[in-house]
């Protein structure tokens, strides 16, 4: 199979807030003849997240990069991996054929070659829900917020809880605002390229205020019970979903930057190429 494959990278590692200098659009040949014997299976993305955690993957050095497999160091000029959605278009794997609708690890690109061990499963069709769900409120981004709600807070009755997947300038407001015994649970570290601020100490001693950090990946073991919660809020209407979708390929430097800055409202997500 021969292929052009229009993928996004960055041109060298990025030590502050990101610009659009910072990266460029690549274009490779993709020849993958995928043989019976392989475990690889070639994706043609439709729906690509954009998380401020990439930033730290971006830096010549952070400490998260050595923390946790998919926060390890981006090569310049090497294509980026995300959590997308996309369709099989090739593979000779018994656990996925050509055509089937698929869920994890893809890339900042048009198309992916996902290997054996990588993150990759396929979408239950039982799920009545656009697409974008999948990469937003039922992917790792939901699954935090549940995550560090349920599991770490595991909050008492009348307990004032805050979840942020992010951190940085609202934090003083988690201490101006938080009532005794509140939880703060943080998500993300990647806003702190223009803030630092945290809660006075003060207001944590003195209203008894939880701080406790959290990962997605933590939660794997609770997905199904997750995802269970998840659909039925949404079928209930107890839980809404906000997302904002970007076009294009040439859209992810822009959408990314966009997320330092303020620019979008709710999860957002690259729409990479329709199904």
């Amino acid at each position: 199979m021969e292929v052009k494959n229009t993928y996004v990278a960055i041109k060298a590692n990025i030590n502050g807030a990101p610009e659009e200098s910072n990266f460029e659009i690549k274009v490779e040949n993709l020849s993958r003849i995928v043989e019976p014997e392989s475990k690889e299976v070639v994706i043609k993305n439709l729906l690509v997240s954009i998380d401020p955690y990439q930033i730290n993957r971006m830096k010549s050095q952070s400490s998260s990069q050595t923390s946790i497999s998919y926060a390890t160091a981006i090569t310049p000029g090497e294509v980026i991996d995300t959590y997308g959605v996309g369709r099989v278009l090739v593979s000779h794997r018994p656990d996925f054929k050509k055509g089937d609708l698929v869920v994890g690890l893809l890339t900042w690109g048009e198309y992916t070659v996902v290997k054996e061990g990588s993150l990759l499963n396929k979408l239950d069709p039982s799920l009545a829900f656009p697409l974008s769900y999948h990469v937003g409120v039922f992917g790792f981004s939901g699954l935090a917020a549940y995550g560090g709600f349920f599991e770490v807070c595991k909050p008492k009755p009348g307990e004032k809880v805050f979840v942020s997947a992010a951190s940085g300038s609202i934090g003083h407001l988690v201490g101006q605002y938080a009532k005794l015994l509140g939880c703060y649970v943080v998500g993300s570290a990647g806003s702190q390229e223009k803030h630092t601020s945290w809660p006075d100490v003060k207001d944590i001693v003195y209203k008894r205020i939880r701080i406790q950090g959290f990962l997605a990946a933590d939660f794997m073991p609770v997905y199904a019970d997750f995802l269970s919660k998840t659909v039925e809020y949404l079928q209930d209407g107890k839980l809404k979903t906000i997302e904002d979708i970007s076009q294009g390929v040439e859209s992810i430097p822009s959408a990314f930057i966009g997320l330092f800055n303020g620019d979008n409202i709710g999860k957002k997500i690259v729409k990479v190429a329709d199904e």
